[in-house]
This record gives structure tokens, C-alpha cells and sequence, in this order.
């Protein structure tokens, strides 16, 4: 099933442990020079990284590189809880989901696969597949 491939790349690393996921964590310095992480606020009650619409994966994968919609994005590491067990003990942080993988080429936030946004939205209620879900926060470069 391609949705748990990402999951699993990232599951294995640690921080520190290899270059990649360096590249995909999200920090942005705030005023204190302190590194704020970046949320994902995850209406897809289905997933099994699901909990109280807060995403716990240990890695988000949104993809979908030539989107010129939001629709036409998806999150890849969507697990359909029905499937799976809860996912909401994230073994590599200390809480939410800190790691997100952004391959949407076409979208504003996009830069060199990471996504400058501080926190972004994934809709998809109770989808059966990750291909029924979207970043909601895409927004098509002008």
C-alpha cells in the first residue's frame, strides 16, 4: 500500500541520525531564537495519527508536485485507522507530528521540498484513502 511508505522512511530515522530528515524538519526561529515546529491541524478522522484533529505521524508527506488544485493534493502518510491501530504515540518527538515532507511543487508555501507555512490544515473527514485527503493549505503559485 504506497500511503505507508513514507510513514515507514521516516519512522526509522532519528534526529541527527541521517541528512534527510534534517532537510525535512520544520523550524522557524521565533523572536527568542527559540525553534518553533510547525503543527498539523488534521481534520481526517479516519487516520490513525489522528487525535483530537492534532496529526501525530512521526512524518506528513503531502503529495500531489503538479497540483494546480487543492483537491488534487493528498497527504501520504495517511494510515486508515480501520486498518491500523492508533498511532498517536509518536516514539521520535515528544508530541505532534514536527516533520513534514511537502512535494507540492506548484503550491506558494513549496521550497525545496519543505513548506514555509507555520502550521497547515489537512482535510478529508472520514476518508477511506490517502488519496481522499488535501493540504487545505495549498495555495497555487502565481
Amino acid at each position: 500500500m504506497p500511503s505507508t511508505i513514507p510513514f515507514m522512511k521516516c519512522a526509522r530515522m532519528k534526529p541527527g541520525m541521517a541528512v534527510p530528515l534534517k532537510a525535512y524538519w520544520i523550524g522557524i526561529l521565533n523572536k527568542k531564537g527559540g525553534l518553533k515546529v510547525a503543527k498539523i491541524n488534521c481534520e481526517v478522522s479516519s487516520c490513525s495519527h489522528n487525535k483530537s484533529f492534532v496529526c501525530y505521524a512521526n512524518c506528513v508527506d503531502i503529495v500531489g508536485s503538479s497540483a494546480k488544485e487543492e483537491r488534487s493534493t493528498c497527504c501520504g502518510s495517511f494510515l486508515n485507522n480501520l486498518l491500523y491501530s492508533e498511532l498517536t504515540n509518536n516514539v521520535l518527538s515528544t508530541g505532534s507530528c514536527d516533520c513534514l515532507k511537502c512535494t507540492v511543487e506548484t503550491c506558494t508555501y513549496h521550497s525545496n521540498n519543505l513548506c514555509t507555512l507555520d502550521n497547515i490544515q489537512v482535510n478529508g473527514g472520514n476518508a477511506e484513502y490517502y488519496t481522499h485527503t488535501a493540504c487545505a493549505s495549498f495555495k497555487l503559485k502565481s
